[in-house]
């Protein structure tokens, strides 16, 4: 069988071996070190300012930001459905109750119609949320001045879940910029990686050295381990931060790779739809730029000569290229089964619907080559 093509596989230089290489020279192999500051440092940079702690993932990093924000066992959290369990289960773990919100068809992410819907049925009920989650899906930028709008006029902070979107802006300015917090992750298939890992932005100073401080076992000023805190074990080490320093030199090149490889796919999708077939991408809104995490294309088999997503995607991965559906919403999941959710019918039909298809910074030719092979038989059986 020919060599697998990944949806999303680490892509890594040389740059990277010399941070990783400092800390061994240096003996800063133990969590913390130089890396880690160098590595808050460029992230902040890179993002225009905020202050910012490395953190072991963005699971991490979001349930980190609701405790800050003071939310505990029986509170509510507003939280995008159509996204990845990491989303969520940060919720879970501080007792509180997730409440879902559908998205809107434009960017796929957490409608703000929607959402004023659930905040005004919560309120009628009694229900105060305390913090809501909204997720730039696939690196695409929600619609923030909306959503910001509703937040502000409910007085409910925003954790921004901006785990896909590192290189994306909305307005001209970086996702993870727009929240009370904002969340990101550099595991194995993000846009750059550290292998595992995650980061919690805020523009609070105070907020990102307590984030430090419970990340590190919430350990006192104290010449011996004196705790008055709970405290987690969620700090970044020397050694992957010096992954991450590495990846930052190249986050650029890595999101226009990543553009590169969207516009192949709408270039030669463009072919298929002057045949008789409607394919559809999820497109940026003029005031966005997506870093094209993934490309995603939506197939309804009334408009496809009955082609479905799941035809392709076996299909794929009968010739060893991955391809999966998109999220599965969390209304849908089993271990959410009892949460509310507000619905308007959009994520359930993008699920139904949507495919992501391999994206990686570091797809070759030849792969591209074996990729529309597969997809050119498809078309010619159902023209």
């Amino acid at each position: 069988m020919q060599e697998k093509i990944w949806l999303s596989s680490p892509h890594l230089g040389r740059e990277e071996i010399e941070f990783v290489n400092s800390a061994f020279d240096s003996n800063w192999i133990a969590p913390l070190g130089p890396n880690v500051n160098g590595f808050e440092s460029d992230i902040s940079e890179y993002l225009d300012g905020g202050e910012v702690a490395a953190l072991s993932s963005g699971t991490a990093a979001l349930h980190l930001a609701l405790i800050q924000l003071g939310v505990s066992h029986g509170d509510h959290v507003l939280c995008q459905s159509f996204t990845f369990a990491a989303s969520a289960n940060p919720i879970a773990y501080v007792g509180a109750h997730p409440v879902f919100v559908d998205s809107e068809r434009d960017t796929w992410n957490m409608d703000p119609d929607t959402l004023e819907e659930a905040i005004e049925t919560l309120r009628s009920e009694g229900i105060h949320p305390k913090a809501m989650i909204v997720v730039h899906l696939y690196g695409m930028p929600a619609k923030m001045h909306e959503i910001q709008a509703v937040a502000n006029k409910y007085d409910i902070p925003i954790i921004e879940d901006a785990a896909e979107a590192l290189g994306s802006t909305y307005e001209n300015r970086p996702c993870a910029r727009f929240g009370e917090f904002g969340v990101l992750s550099f595991n194995g298939n993000k846009i750059i990686t550290t292998s595992g890992g995650g980061a919690l932005v805020s523009q609070s100073k105070d907020a990102i050295e307590q984030t430090r401080f419970l990340s590190t076992q919430a350990r006192d000023d104290a010449p011996h381990y004196e705790h008055s805190h709970i405290g987690y074990n969620y700090r970044m080490s020397n050694i992957l931060a010096g992954i991450g320093r590495g990846q930052m030199k190249v986050l650029q090149l890595r999101v226009e790779a990543r553009r590169s490889v969207f516009e192949k796919y709408k270039s030669y999708f463009q072919d298929w739809n002057n045949s008789g077939f409607h394919i559809e991408f999820q497109e940026e809104l003029s005031n966005s730029y997506s870093n094209r995490w993934l490309t995603c294309i939506l197939i309804d088999p009334e408009k496809n000569n009955g082609l479905t997503r799941e035809i392709v995607r076996l299909r794929m991965q009968n010739a060893n290229i991955e391809c999966r559906p998109l999220w599965k919403p969390m209304h849908l999941q089993p271990v959410f089964a009892g949460a509310r959710m507000f619905e308007n019918g959009t994520s359930d039909d993008l699920f139904a619907k949507g495919l992501c298809l391999p994206s990686g910074s570091n797809l070759t030719d030849e792969q591209w080559t074996r990729i529309v092979g597969v997809l050119d038989e498809l078309k010619n059986e159902f023209v």
